[in-house]
């Protein structure tokens, strides 16, 4: 059984496979976590103490770790809900009604001694993953309106101190830079105020114990939001470290009218004492099989960088003509094909073809794209207008303003605002509307610009979010072929509510090579590595202007799913016969890149080098990068991981093939040697027989 219940005792065990999450229900009623860690299969082990007051300054609910502590009473720690009643009853005072549980599921009710406020503690099992879901609904069964102005996801309890915490930092082309920070006394806080997307932190929480890649506790939850969330991660004096995640509390208020109920998103957590990467392993491996589509993804060719806003059915097919020869099978043009769209500050929102830019019509390109075996794909900005496009001219009560105050632009363009109806229905019969007449196979959803003058309702930073995944549901329901690129200026959009909707991420707008080795390497850290799309663009690059083999470019973009943003047009007789065969070799390896097991690998050479390795089954790729060749370099050792101590295993590496058990790879390792700047080598390798 994964759910084991103690009735006496009022104990509560929720197992996966390797982790046990223990609550109870104490003399006073509260809702206790009593243990989260390594599984402890007996429940009889576990009792609630008694716990008494330190002081008259330190009342029993400072000590006391409750799972979901409520505003109200003398609680001065962060609390995770916030609630104003009628007469002007500002706290909560909750008591435990009963639970109900299945084989993968809790549920505990708790009650308002005196209102009728439901309050449900869900927690769902994903055993095989080690992971444990949870969220928090609350229903008004009064006869008032109450307004709900804080409502976390979860609080966590960690009973140790000087934890190691671990998130990102970043903006637009810098996004996913990971930093470690000791955690003290005091409170680290993360969020997002700008209601569409963040290129700063991330909203999720690595918790540690000096842990390295293979071994050492840690725990760790991601939020299912792409909207304002806010994490925060407090030391307390009394030796337990806590984290709460959720909705934005800044600028934020839920009015919830008699008999409505409000779903937090839910927060997708986990333990392990195997270090970072069995952590990966665990949430890329839900990522995978639990929340995105099955198949392996195309080489995509996106025409942007090609032709910027100079989009015309003339050029795009020479495009696609090439992209085919070069192995390609998904074309998608990029911003510029609809409306009067020549720059950024018109077009957006008028989305009907460009007859000037297509005077055949959009079919004459994607019959010539089908004709040629490909797929077809097109980039839309759904959620937003321009001032001088006819959508806004007609309705400028759609976008978020305020009526005593002129509207702010950003790259030239206004937000629409999603959480009124009939935005939301405009939206979705625009993309509906398109994705009936036209064969498209993918939508490329971008979002450039955060909210500003958001609205006299203080719950649009969720509801905005809460309509854009329901549009886009209900888009994949109508079109299922179609797939949905979440991208928002760049990595703007990244996290598990997004993955849960959409089918890849846009990780940056970055895409130099070297640059994106960093940025995909914090990204390996929480998000599936299939999700994640990458380019290979020309050189100089656009942000770095630095010059990189064509070679290193595409070794770094085949490390996620393979795209390629260059003009191909201009590509030497010599490039193109580079890109033909690594996007042919990308294709006989994809699905171990994909659907493997993902390793960040150490050496011995202080890491001037970056090595990755995947690993499906019998089969394995490691992906070998030198960006610069210092003085006295001599090479380094490095030792795979993963693999059976007593199986051979052929590996094809620098131009021999060798064979070596899977003892030796693991425990002396590889020694390598690579020459000069921004040079790199893929590494394969299988396994059919067992060593004796």
């Amino acid at each position: 059984m994964s759910i084991l219940i103690n009735k006496e005792k009022n104990i509560f065990s929720i197992n996966t496979l390797n982790v046990s999450y223990v609550l109870g229900i104490d003399g006073e009623g509260l809702i206790r976590n009593l243990y989260w860690g390594k599984k402890i299969s007996d429940i009889e082990d576990f009792n609630i103490i008694k716990l008494e007051e330190v002081s008259s300054n330190d009342p029993v609910y400072e000590i006391t770790p409750e799972e979901y502590p409520v505003y109200g009473g003398l609680r001065y720690k962060e609390h995770c809900l916030k609630i104003n009643f009628s007469y002007g009853t500002r706290d909560l005072k909750y008591k435990y009604l009963k639970y109900t549980a299945t084989d993968n599921s809790l549920l505990i009710k708790l009650r308002d001694e005196y209102y009728d406020l439901e309050i449900n503690l869900h927690y769902k099992i994903h055993e095989k993953y080690d992971l444990i879901e949870r969220y928090v609904t609350i229903k008004n069964n009064t006869s008032d309106i109450i307004e709900v102005e804080k409502i976390y996801s979860g609080q966590f309890h960690i009973p140790y101190e000087n934890l190691n915490f671990r998130n990102v930092h970043g903006h637009w082309g810098a996004e996913q830079q990971m930093f470690t920070q000791k955690v003290g006394y005091g409170k680290i806080y993360i969020e997002n105020r700008r209601g569409i997307s963040t290129h700063n932190h991330n909203p999720y929480f690595i918790l540690d114990k000096d842990a390295k890649e293979t071994c050492g506790e840690v725990f760790f939850g991601a939020l299912k939001l792409s909207g304002n969330f806010s994490g925060i991660v407090e030391q307390t004096p009394y030796g337990e470290t806590l984290v709460q995640l959720g909705i934005n509390p800044h600028d934020f208020t839920l009015e919830l009218k008699p008999g409505e109920e409000f779903k937090t998103p839910a927060i997708i957590a986990g333990y392990t004492n195997e270090g970072f990467e069995k952590m990966s392993h665990n949430l890329h491996n839900y990522g995978k099989n639990e929340l995105m589509r099955d198949g392996l993804r195309d080489v995509l060719y996106n025409s942007w960088e090609a032709t910027e806003f100079k989009v015309n059915a003339e050029e795009q097919i020479k495009l696609a003509k090439k992209a085919k020869e070069l192995g390609a099978e998904l074309f998608v043009v990029d911003d510029g094909w609809f409306g009067e769209r020549d720059g950024i500050d018109n077009g957006l929102g008028d989305w009907y073809v460009n007859e000037n830019k297509f005077p055949k019509g959009l079919n004459q390109l994607i019959d010539e794209v089908k004709s040629m075996g490909m797929k077809f794909g097109i980039w839309f900005e759904p959620e937003m207008v321009n001032p001088r496009s006819k959508l806004y001219k007609d309705n400028p009560d759609w976008i978020y303003n305020f009526k005593t105050r002129e509207s702010d632009t950003s790259r030239g363009q206004y937000v629409l605002n999603l959480s009124k109806n009939e935005v939301k229905d405009f939206v979705y019969n625009t993309l509906d509307r398109m994705l009936s007449t036209y064969d498209i196979d993918y939508i490329k959803w971008d979002a450039n610009r955060p909210i500003a003058q958001s609205d006299v309702k203080k719950d649009i930073w969720f509801r905005h979010i809460e309509n854009l995944y329901d549009i886009v549901r209900k888009l994949k329901d109508k079109h299922p072929k179609v797939s949905f690129e979440a991208c928002a200026s760049g990595g703007g959009r990244i996290d598990y509510g997004s993955l849960e909707v959409f089918d890849d991420f846009w990780t940056s707008d970055n895409t130099d090579a070297y640059d994106r080795l960093k940025i995909q390497d914090s990204y390996s850290y929480i998000y599936p590595i299939k999700a994640m799309r990458a380019w290979v663009t020309d050189c100089p690059n656009f942000l770095s202007k630095r010059e990189i083999p064509l070679r290193f470019r595409f070794h770094s973009a085949m490390m996620g799913t393979l795209g390629i943003g260059s003009n191909i047009l201009k590509y030497t007789k010599e490039e193109a016969e580079i890109a033909k065969d690594l996007i042919s070799e990308y294709k006989s390896i994809r699905h171990i890149i994909q659907d493997g097991d993902f390793y960040r690998i150490e050496n011995t050479s202080s890491n001037d080098y970056y090595i990755y390795q995947y690993l499906k089954d019998n089969e394995g790729v490691v992906f070998i990068f030198l960006p610069q060749s210092k003085i006295g370099h001599r090479g380094a050792r490095f030792k795979l991981r993963g693999l059976e101590e007593n199986k051979k295993y052929k590996v094809e590496y620098l131009d021999e093939v060798i064979e070596k058990t899977g003892g030796y790879l693991m425990n002396y390792g590889l020694d390598i040697r690579l020459q000069g700047d921004y040079n790199s080598c893929i590494l394969k390798l299988n396994s059919t027989l067992n060593y004796k």
